[in-house]
């Protein structure tokens, strides 16, 4: 008989795992499968087991190519299997390709005499998937809000980031799910990023990688009125509940879509940019409409420079606007005075009203 022995987390069992359970059986008559017990997850991963031991066991164990398993409580990372490895002695250690632990498992097989296997990637027969992209699909939420920024977009892209420099930006609501889009697609309200959040994807890392900035996953998933500092990642400097932009705001659908990555190389006022940012973010501070009004405008001025179209301007009540996001397109954010001026605004086509979003409020 040829016993082959495999070891990992399996902590949240996949498809992905009963391929390699089945591809390691291959190479022998009898399959051991060793997985770390919840005390060896908790000290090397800093996880809480997703399964009780005993139930983990169980499940490992009702696997048609599983003919025995073995809880691995060894607190020598990468060889918690070791105790049990050197009590049954297999012919095989399998691996897969991409295992961290080459030198002390080849060691570990030396003792005993057991050939170091190396399973190459085969075609998956599922789409892969690991268990951080489950836990993270689990964690999702059930709706997400887009949101609004006011001044200093740009600097959150890391090419652009400036020290000292602040991004202020505005969660919102009405909310988005994966099944009610009440919002116009590719529109300039960090779309994408909800859209990660959703599927239980790392929103920042998304966006950073369509060489764009983190504010609006950023944002999305932190909620509230917030305050960033410029920087290749996320810094929140302040969050506060936007209360007092509660009845003041509302976009303007400007009848075409957006692509910030199209306009992320077009050149730009920067250092006005950064001026905006810094009086939105000490309105912010302060809570001062007027003040933040004032970092719209500033921003807006940016914009029309860049060669944007006007946007409407004859609204009484109206103190500001600016196009979101990159603009060329997508909507526009509106400031008012008081909610009447709002709700006033919002009975023109292509005008709705919006709130600031929190979550949990």
């Amino acid at each position: 008989m040829i016993r082959v022995f495999v070891s990992g987390c399996y902590d949240i069992l996949h498809a992905g795992h009963v391929q390699f359970f089945r591809e390691a059986r291959a190479l022998g008559d009898h399959l051991t499968v060793c997985f770390a017990s919840a005390e060896v997850l908790w000290r090397h991963k800093q996880r809480r087991s997703s399964l009780p031991d005993e139930h983990k066991r169980a499940l490992l164990a009702a696997l048609a190519m599983v003919d025995e398993v073995v809880i691995g409580n060894s607190l020598e990372e990468g060889l918690d299997f070791k105790e049990d490895f050197l009590r049954l002695r297999p012919d095989i250690l399998a691996v897969t390709e991409d295992d961290k632990y080459t030198p002390p498992k080849q060691a570990l097989c030396a003792q005993v005499g057991a050939r170091y296997v190396v399973l190459p990637k085969t075609p998956p027969q599922s789409p892969p998937i690991s268990t951080t992209e489950i836990v993270r699909w689990i964690r999702a939420p059930q709706e997400a809000p887009l949101r609004v920024d006011f001044a200093g977009g740009w600097l959150d892209v890391p090419r652009f980031a400036r020290p000292g420099g602040y991004i202020v930006n505005c969660a919102i609501a009405p909310t988005v799910s994966l099944r009610a889009w009440p919002y116009e697609r590719n529109a300039g309200l960090g779309g994408s990023g909800a859209w990660a959040l959703l599927n239980g994807r790392d929103g920042v890392g998304s966006e950073l990688d369509l060489g764009v900035g983190w504010q609006d996953p950023a944002v999305i998933a932190e909620t509230g009125l917030c305050v960033w500092r410029s920087g290749q990642r996320p810094e929140l400097e302040l969050k506060t509940d936007g209360a007092w932009l509660r009845g003041r705001m509302a976009l303007l659908w400007t009848g075409r879509s957006h692509s910030t990555p199209g306009v992320v190389d077009q050149p730009r006022d920067y250092d006005a940019i950064a001026r905006a940012g810094q009086t939105a973010r000490d309105a912010v501070w302060r809570q001062d409409l007027a003040g933040l009004a004032d970092a719209v405008r500033q921003s807006y001025a940016v914009q029309r420079a860049e060669a944007m179209a006007p946007l409407p301007a004859d609204l009484p009540g109206a103190l500001a606007w600016k196009y979101c996001g990159g603009g060329f397109g997508g909507y526009a954010v509106y400031l008012f005075a008081d909610t009447a001026s709002r709700d006033a605004a919002c009975q023109h086509p292509g005008f709705r009203p919006i709130e600031p979003h929190i979550a949990g409020r």
